[in-house]
């Protein structure tokens, strides 16, 4: 099996450890960070730099400016009001997280990029394309399910003359077991970033920040990316 791969790399808590743990399995030759105007843009893009460095692993951004013109969602549109929960809200699908998933959702956005990272898979003669779908956020985003991996994988062994698949290392395990086995392999988690705003520190009441916050506090370990945050105070 061709164990060369390309990253998707957002720097968030879930692309991070997806490279950690594909790291130890394989050879990555390429991360990609997609900058489409979402708002954390910048420290996606600064924060995958520094992973990549650490990993010794090329990087590369991918401007999509028509992506972010076609999305009227409060991911891009920074005149729209982000979703606020809370970790009560984040127990179930319900219509509060259906809602707050709608409202950040960026149309055929995990297609795009798949099939980009596809075209630079096949160029470098790597058999897979690493991304941190998972089981959590499966019930609330179809483009992170196992449904989606399998029909992206089809879709690829026409589109890709080396069958280019979907690594996928996360897609069973809920946020918990993410940060556990992150911290496993050693994932330089201070330096990722989940949180759908923009600031200079992550806003902790997005979904994303929430979903963050509950795991590593069910695991008992303090949010590296806190601490090194509080430390640079």
């Amino acid at each position: 099996m061709n164990m060369r791969s390309i990253s998707l790399l957002s720097s968030g808590l879930d692309s991070v450890a997806a490279l950690a743990i594909a790291k130890e399995q394989g050879d990555i030759v390429l991360a990609l960070t997609f900058d489409y105007g979402q708002r954390s843009a910048k420290y996606e893009i600064e924060y995958s730099e520094i992973i990549c460095e650490r990993y010794g692993i090329e990087h590369r951004v991918i401007g999509l400016d028509w992506l972010g013109s076609i999305t009227n969602t409060s991911l891009v549109r920074s005149e729209m009001d982000m979703p606020q929960l809370s970790m009560d809200d984040i127990s179930s699908t319900s219509p509060i997280t259906e809602e707050s998933a709608k409202n950040v959702w960026v149309p055929n956005r995990n297609g795009v990029m798949l099939n980009i990272a596809a075209s630079f898979a096949e160029s470098l003669d790597c058999g897979h394309v690493i991304a941190g779908f998972n089981g959590e956020e499966s019930r609330t985003f179809p483009d992170n399910s196992e449904e989606f991996v399998y029909a992206t994988d089809k879709c690829l062994s026409y589109s890709t003359r080396n069958s280019v698949r979907i690594l996928a290392p996360l897609i069973e395990l809920n946020k918990t077991d993410i940060v556990r086995q992150a911290l496993d392999a050693n994932a330089p988690l201070q330096w990722s970033w989940s949180c759908y705003q923009g600031g200079k520190r992550p806003c902790g009441v997005c979904e994303s920040c929430v979903r963050r916050a509950r795991a590593f506090m069910e695991v008992g370990v303090e949010d590296p990316l806190i601490r090194r945050l509080n430390d640079a105070k």
